[in-house]
């Protein structure tokens, strides 16, 4: 059966905990003895060359960069104050490790800021601090595709907006 492709060479996407990359091609190959049609990708930060088939890009989770204008949203969401956040660590790390998992950037951006404003608060574990590293570097390179500035650009972004709601 073939699977219609929601995706063309070119776009630019986002996988979920791997981040943001573009769609170099859309191939045909034989896995375990069955031909797919196969997203190859490209992610952005790393250089990673990724092989989704089409027929489970959406089960991944694999989305479209956010558009120009959510970009505001997203800085919104950066300077919230007011969050709870839940005290017990590992419930805690859970949590965020499945608004990551989600592919969502204002459910990353959620990650972000949360853990760091704790951070400011008191020291974060070794894994959250992964956990906030890579939720930030998820951010920045998302922000900077959509709207199209170098990724040092974004971070500086991120990182003012972040800063400025201490």
């Amino acid at each position: 059966m073939k699977t219609k492709s929601v995706f063309a060479v070119g776009d630019k996407v986002v996988y979920p905990m791997h981040g943001v990359g573009v769609i170099e091609a859309i191939e045909k190959k034989v896995v375990l003895g069955k031909k797919n049609d196969f997203y190859i990708i490209t992610i952005v930060n790393s250089g990673m060359k990724v092989m989704i088939p089409v027929e489970n890009a959406a089960t991944v989770g694999l989305r479209s960069v956010i558009h120009k204008r959510e970009v505001s949203k997203v800085m919104a969401l950066l300077k919230k104050t007011d969050v709870e956040t839940e005290e017990d660590w590992k419930l805690r790390y859970q949590n965020n490790i499945e608004k990551v998992k989600s592919g969502s950037i204002y459910e990353v951006a959620e990650v972000a800021r949360d853990l760091y404003r704790r951070g400011k608060g008191k020291e974060l574990s070794i894994m959250e601090r992964k956990l906030y590293e890579n939720a930030y570097q998820l951010i920045i390179h998302e922000v900077a595709m959509a709207k199209d500035i170098e990724v040092a650009e974004a971070g500086n972004l991120v990182s003012e907006v972040l800063s400025s709601s201490e």
